[in-house]
Order: C-alpha cells, then structure tokens, then sequence
C-alpha cells in the first residue's frame, strides 16, 4: 500500500509527560506538516484514564526490585478508547525492534498510529501482551522518557509520507538508503581556511559527480559501518 498525497497520518501519544511532545510538534518540517494536513499529532496523558482521588499511574513491581511500573488499568481504557481497526499500536522499549528505515517506510503507510511512551521500569506485561502491535527501540540504551523515543520515530516515519520534505528526492541519497550511509555535502565558500572543495563538485560534471558521490557512500559505510554492507 502506498500513502496518498494529501492523506493524513494521525500519531497519538500516551505519556505521563506529554508536554514533551510541544517543542518538537511545533518546530520546523513537522510544524509545517501539521498545519499542510499532512499529520496530526496528540499527545495524551496517561493520568487522564487513571482512576481514584490520586490518579495513580504506577506501583511497586511484584516480586520485588527497584523502580516503579505503569499500571494496566489505565492503559487499556486508553487504548480501548483511543484505538479503532486501523490503528497500529506501538510501544517505544529498549528491548523492542530496532527502528530502521524500512520500518519508517512501512509506518509511513499506516493511517493511525498509538504509541505508548515507557516510563520508569516499563509497563506491566499485560499491556504487551494484549494491547501492543509492534515493540520498538530506538537504540541499544534506556531513556528515562519514552516520549523521546516516540519522538524519534514521529520523525524518522514522517519523513517519508509525499509532501512531509520539501524535496522528496533527498530522502534517496541520505544514509541508509540502499544499505549505504550519505556522501560528504559542501557549500560555499568554495575555499574556508585553506580547506578547499573537491574540484568534481565544482565541474559541473554530473556523471562525475554522481560517481564521486557512490564511492564516498561505499567508502563511509565501509569505514564506519561494514556490517550494513554484509545484508
């Protein structure tokens, strides 16, 4: 399935910090997005579904050991009331998938997407077992916020929706395309403290600068990445 221009990805976040989401939603390529139609997002706060006069949201974990762990019941009444058949419900852990850019590609043809933001030692089990569609991670460390990364994966995914770049064009030469990292940019001046840019670039030549570009990919990724070049 490819993503319409002009349809619109909605992306709800569940958090118990959800002003964390308000700088980032209204800055820059996502800020325009948003008021193009071309995303929505909500940040939810999870203490909106607890229950009681204290409105908790998370306990002592049973069978011992530091750390709190976000309760059940709030997080299914969300869910339940926030989520419909088309949503994709992903939970951001450090244990879960790594996001890569086929994932965000993927995503990125999805209609709505429910993202529940880990806090403290996580969530009870229960939620991922019976709530959560896809557990993802968006690195190998633990944030204290899982907002961060549902802010990570916001972008990366929105990236790739028609109309998100102002030039979709750039989203094929940028690392991870094809199993490679990007090739070194330049701007002017064409001279700056005595460093000077290559002369392919300042050729003309496009053939030749096209080719210069693919050998700097190949000779980053092997340097810094070797491993993306063995898949």
């Amino acid at each position: 399935m490819i993503r319409k221009m002009n349809s619109i990805l909605r992306f709800d976040v569940l958090s118990l910090f959800p002003k964390t989401l308000d700088g980032f939603v209204g800055e820059s390529i996502i800020a325009r997005a948003i008021e193009n139609e071309l995303l929505e997002i909500n940040s939810l706060d999870i203490r909106h579904w607890a229950k009681g006069k204290h409105k908790e949201t998370d306990d002592r974990p049973f069978g011992g050991g530091a750390g709190m762990v976000l309760k059940p019941e709030p997080l299914f009444s969300a869910v339940e009331e926030v989520a419909d058949e088309s949503t994709t419900v992903i939970y951001m852990a450090p244990d879960g998938e790594k996001l890569d850019t086929p994932m965000c590609k993927e995503l990125a043809n999805e209609q709505h997407i429910l993202i529940i933001s880990g806090h403290y030692e996580g969530v009870d089990q229960r939620v991922r077992d019976q709530l959560v569609t896809r557990e993802v991670s968006v690195g190998d460390y633990v944030l204290t916020n899982g907002t961060l990364g549902a802010s990570i994966l916001i972008d990366a995914v929105s990236r790739h929706i028609p109309g998100v770049l102002g030039d979709e064009d750039s989203l094929k030469e940028e690392s991870f395309e094809d199993q490679l990292l990007a090739f070194p940019q330049y701007t002017r001046p064409s001279e700056f403290r005595g460093m000077k840019v290559p002369d392919v670039l300042l050729s003309g030549n496009h053939s030749q600068i096209s080719k210069w570009r693919e050998t700097k990919r190949l000779e980053k990724t092997q340097r810094l990445r070797p491993d993306l070049l063995k898949n």
